[in-house]
């Protein structure tokens, strides 16, 4: 797997310009932040919603023998943009406790509303396992 930075660019901070692999693709559906086996919502709090979601992720990737290091794409979806933005401090050590130091491309886009009424963000991501 291989980071892209083009030369001149200024470094992102905990996301990448672009990834490029070679494998086998993993999808995960988007993942909220609720208890996978009771579909129960936990919580309301957008950070704790988030660690959730990304826990959920890595369930998912370990079902296909992969893990968050095989990651290329993240694209999360916020209900509240601002939230989002207020959350971010709590938001690293969650990202780093499911994902580790991996940091993907990554797109973050508001939208009006998800289909769970009580989630506040869904994330889905593509992964690359290395052929071996």
């Amino acid at each position: 797997m291989q980071t892209l930075q083009p030369d001149g660019w200024a470094r992102p901070k905990g996301f990448a310009n672009g990834m490029a692999a070679e494998g086998r693709m993993v999808f995960v559906a988007g993942q909220i932040g609720w208890n996978p086996a009771t579909e129960a919502f936990e919580t309301d709090d957008f950070a704790e919603q988030t660690g959730q979601a990304l826990k959920n992720i890595a369930a998912v990737l370990a079902e296909a023998g992969a893990e968050p290091g095989h990651i290329t794409r993240l694209t999360w979806y916020v209900t509240d943009k601002a939230e989002y933005l207020a959350s971010l401090k709590r938001l690293g050590p969650l990202y780093r406790e499911a994902m580790g130091k991996h940091f993907p491309a990554m797109a973050v886009v508001q939208v009006v509303a998800l289909v769970e009424d009580r989630a506040k963000v869904e994330i889905e991501a593509t992964a690359v396992v290395p052929n071996d």
